[in-house]
């Protein structure tokens, strides 16, 4: 096992990543808010989270992947409002688009994905902690967090609490005791059709105490990595941290990691602001190993800009592995072989650096295209998966009896030295979705990316 060190947003430090005495290494990602269909945005932290599990169990690991579904949020009200439905059925039926989407990636579902509806009762159990340890207090139906009775507040994001905006909705600035307080439980309002018991009346949680909730559920606390993008770290995770803490006595997480955001011409993708390209739209357009490919191409901390010309990149890297794995001899590792799956694999191990990954797989490809690689073919069977992208190492459908035929006409008219009629029926094949390749043996047809 390598050693594997991961940047920490709390310390700002790449540490190393431990078991700490614990069997199973957790993992738990913020997941969606469904109000809506998930953007390449949101897909992004599903990929690098996903990815991550996976090389840890490559490693050796027994890790969990918990990633979560916020079907409780004000945004859903509105939306289903707008759309006039039922709260709770649009939730559902953008949970299952959302499940939908992701699937088309092809890689599998997290270990688990709670959801908040499901985890009202541990919602309010923690609720009741706070109170009780007088870290939270009823005000007219609603329970709020008393920010300054957790004195480290602020050391995720760095802030200074004084200058920190909770961004609560309006109406209940007077039933704060500070305004820095943020809700944990919020009373039924009269457009609210979706509501739950609790000791303070009807009404539903605060987005933040859903999370502390579902992840203390599913991974207990010190876990290992609670992931999400940047956008997260305040106030969300902020107020996780202070949560749980305040209530437990102990960290939620040893790690902190953030992902950067998806970018359209410098500003972060997000429904709020319009500039959304949804995920099923860029699977349809480019196909899920391009997109998985684009996903993971940057640094996971760094922004990732967005746009037709990188997918398209993506899309080549993606078709020029799938060509040389038509050939990819087996065997024996290649010295350069071995060399070039140990530099994949330290990128990995070294702040989760997948653009170092997939520059050694372009090295290998790249060399293995201009001599015999002996052993390649097991390298990449084994690290594709490692970046989302093991659907390459699928055998292709055989070539249907009306390609055969094109394909046989064709090399009759080359015969001919009929070059004119050879080209067209090459253009034909290439709109029923076959590629021509000349060799030393023949031409043969390979199903186009």
């Amino acid at each position: 096992m390598l050693p594997f060190r991961i940047h920490d947003t709390l310390t700002g430090e790449v540490r190393p990543l431990t078991r700490n005495g614990l069997q199973t290494v957790g993992i738990y990602a913020c997941g969606p808010t469904v109000y809506g269909r998930i953007h390449i945005g949101n897909a992004r932290p599903y990929v690098v989270f996903t990815l991550l599990r996976r090389f840890l169990a490559h490693q050796g690991l027994d890790a969990k992947l918990v990633i979560n579904v916020t079907d409780i949020n004000d945004k859903i009200y509105d939306a289903a409002r707008r759309a006039g439905r039922a709260s709770d059925e649009f939730a559902a039926e953008m949970t299952a688009a959302y499940r939908r989407d992701t699937d088309a990636l092809g890689l599998g579902r997290p270990d688990s994905e709670p959801l908040a509806t499901e985890t009202i009762g541990e919602i309010v159990a923690l609720i009741e902690d706070l109170v009780a340890g007088g870290h939270a207090y009823p005000a007219d139906g609603d329970v709020y967090f008393r920010v300054r009775s957790f004195s480290d507040y602020g050391k995720l994001s760095n802030r200074d609490p004084e200058q920190m905006d909770q961004g609560e909705e309006a109406g209940t600035a007077s039933l704060k005791e500070d305004p820095l307080d943020f809700a944990l439980w919020k009373g039924t309002k009269e457009d609210e059709d979706t509501s739950w018991d609790s000791p303070w009346g009807k009404g539903r949680p605060g987005w933040h105490i859903e999370c502390s909730a579902m992840a203390e559920k599913e991974l207990g606390t010190g876990f290992a990595v609670h992931g999400g993008g940047i956008d997260l770290v305040f106030p969300h995770h902020e107020n996780e941290i202070a949560q749980t803490e305040a209530a437990r006595g102990e960290p939620l997480a040893r790690v902190w990691m953030h992902n950067g955001m998806v970018q359209l011409d410098e500003a972060k993708m997000s429904k709020s602001e319009g500039n959304i390209f949804q995920l099923a739209e860029a699977v349809d357009r480019y196909g899920a190993p391009a997109v998985v490919a684009y996903l993971a191409s940057g640094h996971y901390r760094q922004p990732l800009a967005f746009s037709d010309a990188v997918l398209r990149e993506a899309a080549a890297r993606v078709e020029g592995i799938r060509n040389y794995l038509r050939d990819a001899p087996g065997g024996e590792l290649d010295a350069f072989v071995a060399d070039r799956r140990d530099a994949f694999l330290q990128a990995l191990a070294d702040d989760f650096n997948t653009p170092r990954a997939f520059a050694a797989l372009g090295k290998l490809v790249a060399e293995g295209n201009r001599r015999e690689l002996p052993g390649a073919r097991g390298a990449l069977e084994e690290l594709l998966p490692l970046l989302g992208l093991e659907s390459l190492l699928a055998a292709e459908d055989a070539p249907d009896p009306e390609a055969e035929r094109l394909l046989a006409e064709r090399e009759e008219a080359r015969a001919a030295k009929d070059f004119d009629r050879a080209d067209e029926i090459r253009d034909r094949l290439g709109g029923l979705g076959w590629e021509v390749r000349d060799g030393t043996d023949g031409a043969r047809l390979v199903r186009r990316g």
